[in-house]
């Protein structure tokens, strides 16, 4: 199947021919057509295999047959996103695919002057994608009205109530037409996200282009596993031992980001970071050098885990497992894009086995196990229980099988599941959560009443963060002593490192 065979007008099919696009993917299949003939959408598929095209393509092409254009400060199509870097992604990709089309495109969100954004909307924009704070502050100023507004895109909703914008959410929903088209477009579709389709969308088609809450089948995942302490000096042996090019880190708190990059600068490892208390102009700096090649290792949060499009990126890696198991699709999903091979290495320690078994419950894989000589896990790494760990093959050691442990904690208790939904609107204020990409200073909201925490997921609760900058949940103590045993690892962690920094830790 061609695009052309998707009725897609010659000036979208030009510019699809100039940047590469051959065959549609399989979500571009199910949601061009339905999208052309004005359908609501609710779609799940894998990041990476072109949703933003399923929808932007088709949206383009039905504002520029209306013809007409966005009177001053109105808008036509909105697309609204949960973090910076995914509205700069997503925006220029209108950009590109809409090149040959009479229409104007925009971008707003925090964290950068507002004044460029106001002049964009004083002529009037034709899509505009933004984040949902600078929105609703652009609509509180009168800078921008909703009366001409015929469709809207919600892409990474879950994100955004992980992200505590369930407010503004409310708030804009109830500013918006009632009539009009609604996508909603998501990797994972937990219980939330089902909810809230069900309440703005009219007789959507749901369109599933892959199993939900897995990564591509090109990536190869593996896990190694070690102590807590060991991880940065393991992870300096790995990047030179392996030859990594290009990485991807994911670390769990904005702290910890910033102690591993000093730790690489300080081995003269090109590095820099993103996350939530940097100034937007410098997280936009930091990921132009990344994909230029001036730095070699990108660390960041979570909030870069779905707003990040690098070309053949071929390593992702996680330091640290992520508190919400979803999150572990999307930062894996940074690789083996579009059909390109990529590989994801989590660094696993004694603490994150509740972690761990609720990635691999989700995803419905065991990730296999391996440990690297000099750096073997003194508190050993439970068994998941989901199935015997895979031993890898090679110059690695394998992860030997983990012994009962002396002190094991309780299971964990089953989230409540989320209350009954009916079709009455909702109250303002009622899907909850936190800002993970607020400036710092600023107070933070608790989670609402009805939609806190994932169900089902390690570290959700009521109330909290989702363990951004704390502890990871599901601890599991193992009691050892390894005496001379331990003596010797350490003086192999040593020797196994060139050009380290010696016992230094």
């Amino acid at each position: 199947m061609s695009f052309a065979s998707l009725d897609l007008i010659d000036g979208l099919l030009r510019t699809l021919e100039s940047i590469g696009y051959k065959t549609p993917t399989p979500v571009q299949k199910q949601a061009i057509p339905a999208i052309l003939a004005g359908r609501d959408l609710l779609a799940a598929a894998q990041t990476g295999t072109g949703k933003t095209a399923a929808f932007a393509l088709p949206l383009l092409q039905r504002l520029a047959m209306e013809g007409g254009q966005a009177a001053p400060n109105h808008i036509r199509c909105l697309v609204l996103v949960p973090t910076r870097e995914l509205a700069d992604q997503v925006y220029q990709s209108f950009h590109t695919y809409g090149f040959n089309l009479p229409l104007r495109s925009a971008v707003a969100y925090g964290g950068v002057p507002m004044e460029p954004q106001l002049a964009k909307l004083r002529k009037g924009v034709d899509v505009l994608v933004a984040t949902p704070g600078r929105l609703l502050d652009l609509h509180r100023k009168g800078a921008l009205e909703f009366t001409q507004l015929q469709a809207l895109v919600l892409d990474e909703a879950d994100r955004m109530l992980d992200l505590g914008f369930a407010d503004d959410l409310d708030l804009l929903f109830a500013a918006l037409p009632a009539v009009r088209q609604t996508l909603l477009f998501s990797a994972t579709m937990p219980d939330t996200i089902r909810a809230m389709a069900k309440q703005l969308l009219r007789e959507p088609l749901s369109v599933q282009a892959s199993a939900p809450n897995t990564a591509a089948h090109t990536v190869r995942q593996m896990v190694f596993t070690t102590d807590k302490r060991h991880k940065p000096d393991l992870f300096l042996h790995l990047l030179r031992k392996q030859g990594w090019g290009q990485v991807l880190v994911f670390v769990k708190t904005r702290k910890g980001v910033e102690q591993l990059v000093g730790l690489l600068q300080g081995e003269g490892i090109a590095a820099d970071s993103i996350h939530g208390d940097k100034p937007q102009l410098a997280r936009i700096k930091a990921l132009k050098r990344f994909k230029a090649n001036a730095v070699q290792v990108l660390v960041a949060t979570d909030v870069a885990a779905r707003g990040l499009d690098i070309e053949a990126l071929p390593l992702v890696v996680n330091f640290d497992l992520p508190t919400v198991a979803e999150d572990y699709v999307h930062r894996i999903g940074r690789t083996g894009r579009a059909g390109a091979t990529g590989q994801a290495i989590s660094l696993v320690c004694a603490d994150e086995v509740e972690l761990l078994r609720a990635v691999e419950k989700l995803t419905g894989a065991v990730l296999p196990r391996a440990e690297e000589a000099g750096f073997e896990a003194d508190h050993r790494v439970p068994s998941t229980g989901t199935a015997v760990a895979q031993a890898v093959r090679g110059t690695t050691k394998p992860a030997r099988s983990a012994a009962k442990p002396v002190n094991t904690a309780k299971p964990a208790k089953p989230a409540k599941p989320a209350p009954k939904q009916d079709d009455t609107p909702r109250p303002a204020g009622g899907f909850g959560g936190l800002k993970e990409d607020l400036p710092p200073k600023e107070k933070q909201r608790p989670r609402g009443p009805i939609y806190g925490a994932r169900s089902g997921s390690p570290g959700a609760g009521t109330g909290g963060q989702r363990g951004r900058d704390g502890a990871a949940g599901g601890k599991v103590m193992v009691t050892a002593t390894r005496g001379a045993k331990s003596t010797a690892r350490a003086a192999g962690r040593a020797a196994a490192k060139t050009g380290g920094r010696g016992n230094k830790r």
